[in-house]
């Protein structure tokens, strides 16, 4: 079993800042693809973004330029530091990863719980 454990969030005002973490833990022997997700209220959850194993990222365009996510995979951590918060970035944060159990098992993806981001004055 592999549990992601998010941290993070909370509230903050309209142009300031937030580092979200996310760390992986359990049955793991390697991880591939990690990112970030959310869901606003009323709404789908969507992609944030998304780094590969060999530091390529991927970047939804609304927070391009402001938010930047990264791994360090001696952690089993992936971060997503956020700068210039907007009240539409307001929402729960969920991490995701695709783990792999054994060197031959099959690519599993797993969920974080999600942590609350409020941007508001």
């Amino acid at each position: 079993q592999v549990q992601l454990v998010e941290s993070g969030g909370g509230l903050v005002q309209p142009g300031g800042s937030l580092n979200l973490s996310c760390a992986a833990s359990g049955s793991i022997f390697s991880i591939n693809a990690m990112g970030w997700y959310r869901r606003a209220p009323g709404k789908q959850r969507e992609l944030v973004a998304t780094i590969s194993s060999g530091g390529r990222t991927n970047y939804a365009d609304s927070v391009k330029g402001r938010f930047t996510i990264s791994r360090d995979n001696a952690k089993n951590t992936v971060y997503l530091q956020m700068n210039s918060l907007k009240s539409e970035d307001t929402a729960v944060y969920y991490c995701n990863a695709g783990v792999r159990s054994t060197p031959r098992g099959v690519e599993r993806y797993y969920w974080g719980q999600g942590t609350q981001v409020t941007v508001s004055s």
